[in-house]
């Protein structure tokens, strides 16, 4: 009856080992591939991930966007000239600066409203330069390779009691569980900051 018993255990053993050392083995790869694919997705431009919708908003900033905001920032300097006139209601104790200062700040507005586009492009830019230069170091730094730790670890797993051995199984295939919800989280975080672009 005990041949029977040591029998059964060493088979559920290896089954709990072998299930333990594919939970662990495949974990950390489709996180290390989406760790790597993150440096392509991320360092690209937004032309150079869809250019059709890059196009697109372009073109409807300058046709649209554009024409719109210079109504308002027409309507907001126009109110705000209306109101630096009717603060001095006597015309000789207004100051020439005012005028200079309302000029200057009406100018400023104008050429940041135009320039939106190029401001908001350099600012892409800047950040995929700074992306494609980290690009080695999230490459080499991140990636995490279990197969050092795994060398000795099956004979250690053996020695363990079936309760351990079937808990250790279902931490493993809990965190397995998780690495594949942080590969989805990844995937959704780099497609996500597509789209708001």
């Amino acid at each position: 009856m005990d041949f029977l018993l040591d029998a059964i255990t060493t088979w559920l053993k290896e089954m709990l080992v072998g299930g333990i050392m594919s939970n662990l083995s495949s974990m950390f790869d489709s996180v290390n591939n989406q760790v790597a694919d993150i440096s392509g997705q991320i360092g690209q431009t937004p032309q150079g991930w869809n250019a059709g919708i890059f196009s697109m908003v372009q073109s409807l900033s300058e046709t649209v966007i554009l024409p719109i905001a210079g109504v308002i920032l027409a309507f907001v300097m126009t109110l705000e000239l209306i109101q630096i006139i009717t603060d001095k209601n006597n015309f000789h104790d207004i100051e020439t600066a005012v005028f200079f200062k309302w000029i200057f700040k009406t100018a400023c507005a104008i050429l940041i409203v135009t320039n939106t586009w190029n401001i908001v492009m350099g600012v892409f830019d800047v950040a995929q330069g700074i992306v494609a230069q980290a690009s080695g170091v999230i490459g080499a730094d991140a990636s995490i390779d279990i197969s050092s730790a795994m060398a000795d670890l099956e004979p250690r797993l053996m020695e363990m009691d079936l309760g351990p051995l079937f808990g250790l199984w279902f931490q493993s295939l809990f965190i397995g569980l998780t690495m594949w919800a942080l590969t989805i989280c990844i995937f959704i975080v780099i497609y996500g900051r597509m789209l708001e672009i």
